[in-house]
C-alpha cells in the first residue's frame, strides 16, 4: 500500500519504528544547542507577513536550488522583489528537487505548522500561500508563538565575543518567555590573524572591553573577560569554524611574537599563521576546560567559493560547498597537548567532509575522560544533514562509539520553522533501530530502547551542556 505524502507514517518504516515514535520522540520537548536564530527577533517576539518572510528572508539552502534551478537573483535575494514573488518562484522549481532535503524539510514544516499536507509546486503555489497568510494574519505565528508550537525547551544562538548581549539580557530577565535563550561564544574574529579586517576586529574589541589591545596579553585577557560575561547570561559553549586546522604547533612565546608583528604591519607567513591559531585555539579550549564549556569545531567547509556572490551578498549567502578533510594527525596532536596538561574540553567535532568520519571517531576515542561521551562527532551537518547522511552518521557513531550518549540534533538554522528537523532526525533514527529490531540485531524492549531514544532526542544534550 502506497503511503500518503508527508503523513503520520513519514519516513516510520515498519510498524515498530512507528511505535517508538509515538512512544519516545513525538511528544519530547527540543533542546537545540547550536543555530543562528536572531535574540532580537525572540526579545522583540517579531512579527512575519507571510509564509515567504518566514521561508525566504534568509534561508541560503533554498537560495541554492533556485539558483540551480536557473531562477534570476532578484527573485531569490532582490530588495525589490516581495516575500510572495520569492516564495511564488520558489514553489514553482520545488518540484524539480524531490528527495532534496529542502523539498522534505519544507513540506514537513507545511504540514506541522499550518497543518497543509499537499505538495507544493506552481499548481498549488496561490492556494498555499493565501492559506497559509490567513492563518498568520489571525495571530499565533510570532517567534515566540513558532517557538512553543515547536515545544522548544532551550536554544543557543551564536554571538561573537563583541556583542553586548543586550537582548539576551532582557531574555533572560523575562518573566514571560518560558523558552531559556543562552549564547555561544564564537571568537572566530580573533583566528584570522592575517585578515585584512583583524585590527579593526581588536579595535572593537578593546572598546567593548575597555582594554588597550596592544600586546597578545590584552588579548587574551580580554578574551577571558568577555568569556566571564557571556557566562552572566548561561552561555556554556563556544563554536568555531576552522576549514584547516593549523597543522604547525604553535607556543606562548612565538604567538605573542606573531601577534606583535601583526599589529607593527609586518608580513606574515604561513606558518607563522598557522603557529598563531594553534595556541589562540590550544589557549581557548583550556578556558573552556576550567569554564566545563564545550568546545564546537565547525571543520572541512568550503565558504565563499563565488567571489562575485559573495561580494555583492557577504556570507551565508549560499555559495558554501564541502571542502577538503582537516589533518586527523594535527587534531590528534592538539588534544594530546591538552591532554598532558589535564585541559581537554567537551568538544563536538562536526565536519563536512565525511570521508574523515571514521578518523575524526576512532581519534576522538583516543581522549575520553572524565564525562559521559566527553568527545565526539557532532550530528550530521550542513549538508549532509539529509536522510542518508543523517543514517551513515548515526551508523558511524554506532560502529565506533556509543550510540546511547550521542547528543542529538540542531537545526544550524536563522529560520523559526526549521525546528521540524528535529522530528525530521527524530523519525529517522527511529525507523533506523525499528529495522535493527525487525532484523533481529537489538532486542525488541522497550525498558532498553526508551532511556536510550530519549537520551538521543534531549536528555543527552541537557546533561552535556549543564554537567
Amino acid at each position: 500500500m502506497v503511503k500518503a505524502f508527508s503523513g503520520p507514517e513519514y519516513l516510520l518504516k515498519t510498524n515498530r519504528a512507528k511505535e517508538l515514535y509515538e512512544k519516545f520522540a513525538s511528544t519530547l520537548p527540543i533542546y537545540d544547542y547550536h543555530g543562528h536564530l536572531n535574540a532580537r527577533e525572540i526579545a522583540e517576539n517579531k512579527s512575519f507577513t507571510d509564509l515567504g518572510e518566514l521561508w525566504m528572508a534568509g534561508d541560503h539552502y533554498k537560495w541554492r536550488l533556485m539558483r540551480a534551478a536557473g531562477l534570476p537573483e532578484e527573485l531569490i535575494t532582490g530588495q525589490i522583489t516581495t516575500y510572495k514573488e520569492k516564495f511564488m518562484a520558489f514553489a514553482q522549481v520545488l518540484p524539480y528537487f524531490v528527495g532534496n532535503p529542502v523539498y522534505h524539510w519544507a513540506h514537513l514544516e507545511l504540514r506541522q505548522y499550518f497543518a497543509i499536507d499537499k505538495p507544493l509546486s506552481a499548481k498549488t503555489a496561490d492556494e498555499i500561500y493565501d492559506e497559509t497568510l490567513q492563518q498568520i494574519q489571525k495571530g499565533g505565528f510570532r517567534a515566540r508563538d513558532l517557538m512553543a508550537k515547536s515545544n522548544v525547551e532551550t536554544i543557543a544562538t551564536t554571538n561573537d565575543p563583541i556583542d553586548d548581549l543586550y537582548f539576551h539580557r532582557q531574555l533572560h530577565h523575562a518573566t514571560d518567555l518560558q523558552i531559556y535563550v543562552v549564547p555561544t561564544f564564537r571568537p572566530d574574529a580573533v583566528l584570522v590573524i592575517a585578515s585584512d579586517s583583524f585590527s579593526t576586529y581588536l579595535q572593537q574589541l578593546a572598546e567593548v572591553s575597555g582594554s588597550n589591545m596592544q600586546t597578545l596579553d590584552d588579548l587574551l585577557d580580554t578574551l577571558r573577560q568577555r568569556m566571564d560575561y557571556f557566562a552572566t547570561m548561561g552561555c556554556c559553549s563556544a563554536d568555531h569554524s576552522v576549514s584547516t586546522f593549523p597543522t604547525v604547533k604553535g607556543t606562548y612565546a612565538q604567538a605573542k611574537h606573531i601577534f606583535a608583528k601583526r599589529l607593527t604591519g609586518q608580513s606574515l607567513q604561513l606558518e607563522d599563521i598557522e603557529r598563531y591559531q594553534y595556541y589562540l585555539l590550544f589557549f581557548l579550549a583550556s578556558e573552556y576546560a576550567t569554564r566545563g564549556w564545550v568546545m564546537q569545531l565547525h571543520l572541512s567547509a568550503l565558504r565563499n567559493a563565488n567571489s562575485r556572490l559573495f561580494d555583492q551578498l557577504g556570507a551565508d549567502c549560499g555559495v558554501d560547498s564541502i571542502g577538503e578533510a582537516v589533518s586527523i594527525r594535527a587534531l590528534q596532536q592538539f588534544f594530546d597537548d591538552l591532554e598532558i596538561i589535564d585541559a581537554v574540553p567537551k568538544v563536538i567535532l562536526y565536519t563536512m567532509n565525511p570521508t574523515a568520519y571514521y578518523m575524526m571517531a576512532t581519534m576522538a576515542g583516543n581522549f575520553q575522560r572524565g564525562s559521559k561521551g566527553k568527545i565526539q562527532v557532532g550530528p550530521a551537518w550542513w549538508m549532509l544533514d539529509h536522510r542518508d547522511g543523517i543514517v551513515e552518521q548515526l551508523r558511524l557513531i554506532s560502529n565506533t562509539g556509543a550510540l546511547g550518549l550521542f547528543i542529538g540534533m540542531t537545526t544550524d538554522s536563522r529560520s523559526f520553522l526549521s525546528f521540524s528537523r528535529h522530528d525530521y532526525f527524530r523519525r529517522i533514527v527511529c525507523s533506523l533501530i525499528g529495522q535493527w529490531i525487525e532484523d533481529g540485531e537489538v532486542p525488541d524492549d522497550n525498558e532498553t530502547l526508551g532511556p536510550l531514544l530519549e537520551g538521543v532526542f534531549i536528555q543527552n544534550a541537557r546533561n552535556y551542556f549543564t554537567n
